[in-house]
């Protein structure tokens, strides 16, 4: 987009009517007349050489920018305004005539240099982004491809980052997942912090884990799944610190039930809450046959566990699932300053007081978790399931 906008700025341009400009009285301040000829051949040079710059940008610096160039060129090549002022309902010219006008009489040495300054500022801008991207985020950990971890101000963040795919959970993922609750749990770190990237917190697992398994594979897909999930989820069970879901957007399945084993939930308002187990012809994991009926009472457990309701983030909160919930537009601001505060208290004691609240029904969570992986075998080799998940894919292929 960078050349689209010296095209705004160029090509269209109002053209005068054929003939000789008026001449116009320009009031021009005394110091303009002590500038000598070299000073304005020095402006000319930058004038152009920021033409030539405006083309190498990469990125569309939004039609606020592109008015403000337009201006300065128009005032800078033809002084100032001189066009007719467009009709109301000509938007675009309007807005145009507008940027050019409001400059008054500006002069056109200073129309350069402003000019000039504008095209070097959006250029900076532009390097310091590439130079932020090209080198390694602060505090960032190796060897994570379908997350982002990072440790800084005594806060380590895991980010889901499969944003094409809405951060669905495939085999790699969740084994990334316990070794960065692993490492968190053994880092300087005082919290640990689970969000995503993009408009999705998660969607679950990934559907097309159970694509293209052979029947012959069934029962050994569902056995190995069974020991991962369970692993998974033992691995939020036995976190020795704080643990905070920070739930950017909509969140379906294993990533909903794990939130009852999470110590706070804090969610944007624009985020939703859903385990469509029955759906796909599955049952409740991550502890939710359990937590979930103790969090929010059997009914309105069994709503979700049962019969897919899908709860908005206000919902949630209501019902003791979320701890906070915050408009989306100051989400991450609000979210983040409060993280940074719950970081600076004394580590040791934190992670002390995590272990006297867990400690009374961590036995109990662990063979739940193991009930429950028990039950999910059964299920993922049972035609109902296997059906359900059949009929999923075809739906989604029509879509």
């Amino acid at each position: 987009m960078a050349s689209a906008a010296l095209t705004f700025v160029r090509r269209l341009c109002w053209r005068l009517p054929c003939g000789t400009r008026p001449t116009q009285a320009v009031w021009v301040p005394a110091i303009h007349l002590h500038m000598t000829a070299a000073t304005m051949q020095v402006s000319q040079k930058d004038f152009q050489k920021a033409q030539e710059q405006l083309k190498l940008l990469k990125k569309d610096p939004g039609n606020e920018v592109k008015l403000k160039l337009y201006a300065l060129f128009k005032q800078a090549t033809e002084g100032p305004c001189n066009a007719p002022k467009p009709g109301m309902l000509d938007f675009v010219k309007k807005a145009k005539w507008d940027a050019w006008n409001s400059l008054g009489n500006l002069s056109q040495d200073d129309a350069r240099q402003k000019y000039a300054d504008l095209v070097s500022s959006l250029v900076s801008a532009e390097s310091a982004r590439q130079k932020k991207e090209a080198s390694p985020e602060e505090g960032r950990h190796d060897g994570y491809e379908t997350l982002i971890v990072t440790t800084k101000n005594n806060i380590t963040k895991i980010m889901f980052n499969r944003p094409d795919r809405k951060n669905a959970l495939n085999h790699q993922m969740y084994r990334e997942i316990i070794k960065a609750l692993e490492e968190a749990g053994k880092n300087d770190s005082t919290v640990a912090v689970i969000t995503g990237n993009g408009d999705y917190y998660s969607s679950g697992n990934d559907l097309n884990n159970f694509a293209n398994v052979q029947p012959g594979e069934m029962e050994k897909m569902a056995k190995d799944g069974a020991v991962l999930l369970k692993d998974f989820v033992g691995h939020f069970i036995d976190f020795p610190k704080p643990l905070i879901a920070v739930v950017n957007g909509p969140a379906i399945g294993i990533c909903v039930t794990v939130l009852g084993l999470c110590d706070l939930v804090y969610a944007s308002d624009r985020a939703t809450f859903h385990t469509p187990f029955s759906q796909l012809g599955q049952s409740p994991e991550g502890c939710s046959s359990y937590l979930f009926p103790k969090i929010m009472g059997s009914a309105k457990a069994s709503e979700m566990l049962l019969f897919n309701k899908k709860l908005t983030a206000a919902e949630a909160c209501a019902q003791g699932l979320v701890t906070e919930v915050f408009p989306d537009s100051s989400f991450q601001k609000e979210v983040w300053a409060r993280l940074e505060d719950f970081a600076s208290l004394p580590k040791n004691s934190l992670a002390v007081s995590k272990q006297l609240l867990r400690s009374l029904e961590k036995e109990k969570l662990h063979a739940v978790n193991s009930r429950e992986c028990e039950v999910l075998t059964e299920r993922w080799l049972s035609d109902e399931c296997v059906n359900a998940i059949v009929s999923f894919f075809q739906k989604k292929s029509k879509l």
